[in-house]
């Protein structure tokens, strides 16, 4: 871990990372890639020790109100967050000053928060994304090492749920030869359901490979799944986009069983779900305000 002061905190789309990093060691992280310019080593956890004064001075000046979201870059629950705190203390500056919120996550870690969520739900829109990739626990550990299992990953979606705060699934991604079979998508499209979930993304069967993550996940898979490396070199090269050779039928099934079980998955839809800020009470301001005249 270390520490920077950062320039600015929200993105020109309401973005915000308060860490830069990850400990969680999935072997297939994007955001290990060299063209984000990571000037460290992706385990040193680069905090923003001025990132909570940052957002406060932000949403204080913004003219108008919107969704505020994080993950897309570093998990913001990651075990260093449980001591630090940012991501709770910006959460509550969220609540104060009347935002939305949104949150893309793998950890548990997140039901730490469920007050201030639930909060930022009633005033507002609070939505939390959660990444699933496996059905099967055992694959998970492996793929996804240091951080909770899809069965936790789907008690808290049921938490949420419970707690009347929308969630959406992150289908993503699909490593050929390892999760790309119709009982794994099955599996968590059934989850997804059972949790009630609002919709599921996913951008295709396969995953994104460049310089940087493609040699970190090459050698996860010597390590954890001997002789794939091989077959992927073989099969894909240096390609950027790596796609399951079931990827047609795994997407119709993926279509179909959403549809069926009343789950949105358009992704564009669901896109401008997550960042359409809803101000809640407004309807019955209204009324109140047309029966008072």
């Amino acid at each position: 871990m270390h520490y920077v002061k950062a320039k600015g905190i929200l993105s020109s789309k309401n973005g915000m990372n308060l860490y830069r990093g990850c400990s969680h060691g999935c072997i297939y992280c994007d955001s290990r890639s060299s063209c984000y310019h990571m000037e460290h080593a992706f385990e040193d956890i680069e905090v923003k020790e001025n990132a909570v004064e940052l957002l406060a001075y932000a949403l204080k000046h913004k003219r108008k109100k919107c969704m505020i979201a994080t993950g897309s870059m570093t998990d913001p629950y990651i075990p260093l967050e449980m001591e630090i705190g940012n991501v709770r203390k910006a959460l509550a500056l969220i609540l104060e000053y009347g935002f939305g919120f949104t949150a893309i996550t793998k950890s548990d870690r997140i039901l730490r928060d469920l007050d201030l969520l639930q909060q930022i739900n009633e005033k507002t829109k609070c939505v939390v994304q959660m990444t699933l990739t496996t059905y099967e626990e055992a694959l998970c550990r492996k793929i996804e090492p240091n951080v909770c299992t899809t069965r936790k990953r789907f008690a808290v979606l049921k938490r949420l749920r419970d707690a009347g705060i929308p969630t959406v699934v992150w289908l993503s991604p699909v490593l050929p030869y390892l999760n790309d079979t119709e009982a794994n998508i099955s599996g968590i499209l059934d989850l997804c359901a059972e949790a009630g979930v609002y919709g599921v993304i996913c951008f295709g069967m396969g995953l994104t490979l460049r310089e940087g993550n493609r040699a970190y996940f090459y050698k996860q898979l010597d390590r954890l799944f001997p002789g794939l490396k091989e077959l992927y070199m073989e099969k894909y090269a240096d390609q950027y986009v790596i796609e399951s050779p079931n990827s047609r039928r795994l997407m119709q099934l993926f279509h179909e069983t959403c549809s069926a079980r009343h789950m949105v998955h358009q992704n564009e839809q669901i896109f401008t779900y997550l960042q359409t800020f809803e101000e809640k009470g407004s309807a019955e301001q209204l009324t109140l305000w047309n029966f008072t005249l």
